[in-house]
């Protein structure tokens, strides 16, 4: 039990002070009072540092159990002797125990102040005690330890003795075993070294059976022994390099190995080249190790390898060959798919079925003769390879060297009978846009191909020249619409300023052009996108450009109210309209923006005259631009003369046509509409102001000059004019920009 639990709590000290006045000094031996100072000394003693709480926890554990042991024992009689009161009784009797507990405790404290040096002896003795009992114990057990080794020393010296005499009586006898065991050593050593050089430069039965033997198929026994041929000439070369010259058993086994290597070749050669007969259309295009590892060997002697190869490119021309044809004349197995040719009728799709079958041949013939050679996987350099659409690029070796030769050679018998087909169908066609279908198609199969075989392929050569004639026929076709275009004339009775249905359905074969190019574009091709678009620009639009100038020229000689610059604007802009969708046609577009501008200059310096002509101002500006500086304005140009112009003037800017020409309302182009209408107000407005101008010039005679403008709007002031025409002065505008 803890100090802390059950430590006994002094009833509290009361100590009687005499009271004293507050006049009433204290002494100097009261403050030396020893009971003074003591209790000052046990109340400022500190009783939480470590050191005295371990001596208290240890005084408590010393005494807490006798203590425990009388208050139960206490407790127990108290208990015994009460059992049969009442509840009034337990309370007294429970202030009893209560008490008792207190007094025990205060014994036992007593107790321990008392008696501690006493106990603590005690203690010490007890504990000496138990020390002194066990050590008592490890003294036997090291007595009886202590007997047992001197035992075991006096056994193992007799065993010593035993062994020395025995080792004495038979060294004889080692001496000559040990003789022995070197000698079989040296002799195992020997024929260990014999063995490892029969095994490693020459052949053992079996391994030369696999490679002489035709019985012996080409399979892992025969490559391991190949394997090792090539090894042992390998090694075999250290020892003709010696100081003294070749040795007699470097030749010999150079001779046997090469023997060997040479009848390895040919049943090689002789294997792969029944393998290729049996390629034939119907066998599966797959490649198994062995005959990976057959070319592989065989690629040490090309001339075997180039005659093995005839083999294979002879049976894989007549096998495409056959298949291409059955292909446009029976269809595959069971009808299905149906024969290419059903679809001749359709020539976009029967060109397109034959360019994708031979596509198809040509990736499925290219993976096979690169298993074949063992190009799949990953480069050398350890990056993948070519992914499909990318563009072959031939790196020079020999394997990519035989692959491209043999690609080459395989398709060549399909050329011809393509070239026929293709041909035949591109010259019967009259449309213009399925030839440029047709045409564009092509063009997409010869890309890919040369991408595929190359560009110096037969097959490349053959869809370029395929190519180039299906253009030629397209370009034909477009030509000799442009020119029909040409001689097709307006008619002379509609007065409409549209652009005619000719050009409309011109523009609409344009446009599915343009749609079948730019859904077809390649990201590849060397030349930028639009740039081989425009020859198909220029001969579709300047033929329809042309015709709709040459039209409007004759037609308004036969209509002259009729108003052609608005007629060819209106083409114009329409045709531009058309391209505006398409990004490739860029170019020509701002071809035709340049003849458009200068068609709108031509057409804003007729609509100026037409508006002096209707203000009135008209010869009034001819007479101050063609008037001699000498000659004063008043003289050419009186002031009654001026006045009715100034009047007409003003009444007009109070008609419609100031905010609306009814002349432009024909175009098409509202922007054009606003441009031209607002240059020539513009125009007009500087026109008043150098009339205005002229006319305050005291030069020119005018008699109240200011008063002569300031009658009729817009009172001679050109600012006036601009705000009339909701135009902003050309200051303004300089300063903005």
């Amino acid at each position: 039990m803890s100090i802390q639990a059950r430590s006994p709590v002094p009833p509290p000290i009361s100590l009687s002070v005499p009271s004293r006045n507050a006049g009433t000094p204290v002494s100097a031996p009261q403050t030396r009072n020893p009971i003074t100072i003591r209790l000052r000394k046990i109340l400022g003693t500190n009783f939480t540092d470590e050191a005295t709480t371990e001596a208290l926890q240890t005084l408590s554990e010393l005494y807490g159990t006798q203590s425990t042991v009388s208050v139960s024992d206490s407790k127990a009689q108290t208990n015994g002797t009460d059992s049969d009161d009442n509840w009034s009784d337990e309370d007294v009797d429970v202030g009893l125990a209560v008490q008792d507990d207190s007094a025990y405790l205060n014994e036992t404290a007593s107790r321990a102040r008392k008696n501690l040096r006493r106990d603590l002896e005690n203690k010490l003795a007890q504990g000496s005690q138990q020390f002194l009992q066990a050590f008592s114990e490890v003294d036997q057990k090291l007595d009886e330890l202590q007997n047992h080794v001197a035992a075991m020393r006096v056994a193992c010296d007799e065993a010593e003795t035993q062994l020395r005499l025995s080792n004495e009586a038979s060294q004889s006898l080692l001496d000559r075993a040990e003789s022995l065991r070197s000698e079989r050593e040296e002799v195992e050593a020997r024929k260990s070294i014999v063995m490892l050089f029969l095994n490693r430069f020459t052949l053992n039965d079996e391994e030369a059976e696999a490679i002489t033997s035709r019985d012996v198929p080409i399979g892992p026994r025969f490559f391991e022994a190949m394997n090792k041929t090539e090894r042992i000439r390998n090694d075999c070369r250290v020892l003709m390099s010696g100081e003294d010259g070749p040795t007699k058993a470097g030749l010999d086994i150079m001779a046997s190995t090469s023997s060997y290597l040479e009848q390895g070749y040919e049943k090689i050669y002789r294997w792969c080249s029944f393998q290729f007969r049996q390629m034939g259309r119907d066998a599966q295009l797959e490649v198994d190790s062995t005959m990976q590892q057959a070319i592989s060997r065989l690629s040490q002697r090309p001339e075997l390898l180039s005659e093995a190869l005839t083999f294979l490119t002879q049976t894989r021309q007549t096998g495409l060959l056959s298949a291409f044809l059955d292909a446009l004349t029976r269809g595959g197995p069971s009808g299905l798919p149906r024969p290419i040719e059903l679809h001749a009728h359709d020539p976009i799709r029967y060109v397109g079925d034959m360019l994708a079958w031979v596509h198809q041949a040509i990736a499925a013939e290219c993976e096979f003769l690169e298993s074949l050679f063992g190009l799949g996987g990953q480069n050398d350099d350890g990056r993948a390879r070519r992914m499909v659409g990318a563009v072959r690029t031939f790196r020079g070796s020999e394997e990519e060297g035989w692959v491209k030769e043999l690609l080459n050679s395989a398709v060549t018998k399909l050329c011809v009978p393509l070239k026929v087909r293709v041909q035949q169908t591109v010259r019967s066609q009259e449309s213009s846009i399925v030839s440029y279908k047709v045409a564009n198609l092509l063009q997409y199969y010869m890309l890919t191909m040369r991408r595929t075989i190359g560009e110096d392929a037969l097959l490349s050569t053959t869809l370029n020249e395929i190519t180039d004639v299906s253009y030629k026929v397209f370009f034909d076709a477009i030509e000799a619409h442009g020119r029909a275009l040409l001689r097709i004339p307006l008619d002379s009775d509609d007065p409409s300023l549209t652009p005619p249905l000719p050009i409309l359905e011109h523009a609409q074969l344009l446009r599915e052009i343009m749609q079948v190019y730019d859904s077809s574009l390649l990201d590849d091709t060397t030349a930028e996108p639009g740039q081989t678009f425009n020859r198909i620009l220029d001969v579709m639009l300047d033929p329809a450009m042309e015709m709709c100038a040459a039209a409007a020229e004759e037609k308004a000689r036969y209509r002259p109210q009729w108003d052609r610059a608005v007629f060819v604007l209106n083409c114009w802009c329409y045709l531009q309209n058309v391209l505006e969708a398409f990004e490739f046609t860029s170019e020509k577009r701002h071809t035709i923006q340049e003849k458009i501008d200068e068609r709108v200059k031509s057409l804003e310096d007729e609509h100026y005259e037409n508006i002096l002509r209707d203000a009135s101002l008209y010869d009034t500006v001819t007479i101050i631009k063609s008037k001699t500086p000498s000659d004063p304005l008043s003289h050419v140009l009186p002031a009654q003369k001026l006045q009715p112009t100034l009047a007409r003037f003003s009444l007009w800017l109070s008609s419609p046509e100031v905010v609306h020409s009814p002349r432009l309302s024909a175009l098409t182009s509202p922007s054009l509409h606003s441009t031209i209408h607002r240059v020539s107000l513009a125009r007009v407005t500087k026109a008043y102001a150098q009339l205005c101008e002229e006319v305050r010039k005291p030069e020119n005679r005018y008699e109240a000059a200011s008063t002569l403008l300031g009658m009729e709007r817009p009172f001679g002031q050109a600012g006036v004019l601009w705000a009339i025409f909701g135009l902003e002065e050309e200051g303004e505008e300089s300063a903005a920009d």
